[in-house]
């Protein structure tokens, strides 16, 4: 579904269906992670022929293995390849991707679209567009969310902003990897401005199912019976239903990390004290997360607040040893 917004409100709407049309284009996908792996998937389930840089080898093979073209580096991924996927950790990546000793913007053609899927503050997609647009290549701002499961599905929300030609070149692969597309307007950093706003809430109620869930354990109470009890009530939310599941199966291997959102809630931190507009409860959920980086779980899953309740409190969770 494509949602286009104009200056009153969210005005018209086009489903995408569930068969995707297969396309002999090319894309490249830089940053085959968790999320970007599975857009990867998506495109060429919808018959786009890929190419892949990562980093991480073993990100590579998993590419590789699902049908995709591993490239040697960023520059050689988008060779005569019209469409740039980037979806790495954040603004200063995305540059490095772009600008950097082994950037790739020189070596994409003339007339090519990046899309820029990386969680930044609306000010580092203005200034990226700018500098994008001024070589004749144009920049779409579209952050993502919606998980790595449904990255791989083609399912994710894309909420896009850019130029009326950025999104014509952009949409047939914008549309094989999401479910549904906010058209929000021309300017690069609207996508982004929308991004955070998701962000503050996902990362507040992350926080607070984790508390929960936590005090449900000080109580004594049946988690199992707690999550179903939940899940059927007013105080349920996706993050709980999403990812109270990790806890209750003991397990944090990263789907998205602690990480993520002690970079995520101090953006927005940052933009709250730029404009002088509080934040409290982002605040307050952007400590929890810090302390639990600092008590050694950065990189696990983000479930694993419950992890650092739980250490606080002496309570046992499942799992635990």
């Amino acid at each position: 579904m494509r949602e286009a917004s104009t200056d009153a409100d969210i005005a018209s709407t086009r489903c995408k269906g569930v068969n995707k049309t297969a396309t002999a284009s090319q894309v490249a996908v830089i940053g085959l992670g968790s999320m970007g792996g599975g857009m990867a998937r998506a495109l060429l389930a919808a018959g786009f022929r890929v190419k892949g840089f990562d980093v991480n080898p073993t990100n590579l093979e998993a590419f590789a293995a699902a049908g995709g073209t591993v490239a040697a580096s960023a520059a050689l991924a988008v060779q005569d390849t019209p469409i740039l996927v980037s979806v790495v950790v954040n603004a200063h990546q995305t540059e490095n991707v772009l600008f950097g000793a082994e950037g790739c913007l020189a070596a994409m053609p003339e007339e090519s679209v990046v899309i820029s899927s990386a969680t930044m503050a609306p000010e580092a997609a203005r200034d990226l567009a700018r500098r994008v647009e001024a070589t004749g290549r144009h920049y779409l701002d579209a952050p993502i969310s919606g998980g790595a499961t449904r990255a791989a599905e083609g399912a994710l929300t894309i909420l896009a902003a850019g130029s009326k030609r950025a999104f014509t070149m952009a949409g047939p692969a914008i549309d094989a990897m999401a479910a549904k597309v906010y058209e929000l307007g021309d300017a690069a950093g609207t996508g982004a401005a929308f991004k955070m706003i998701n962000q503050l809430l996902a990362g507040v109620h992350i926080a607070a199912a984790c508390e929960a869930i936590s005090f449900a354990a000080r109580q004594g109470l049946d988690l199992a019976r707690v999550f179903e009890v939940i899940t059927g009530s007013a105080g349920n939310s996706w993050m709980f239903e999403n990812r109270i599941p990790h806890v209750l199966e003991g397990d944090y291997a990263p789907r998205s990390a602690i990480e993520i959102f002690t970079k995520d809630l101090g953006i927005i931190a940052d933009m709250g004290r730029s404009t002088q507009f509080p934040t409290p409860m982002a605040g307050a959920a952007l400590q929890l997360f810090l302390m639990t980086a600092a008590a050694g779980m950065g990189k696990d899953d983000d479930a694993s607040v419950a992890r650092l309740f739980a250490r606080i409190a002496g309570i046992d969770l499942p799992g635990q040893v």
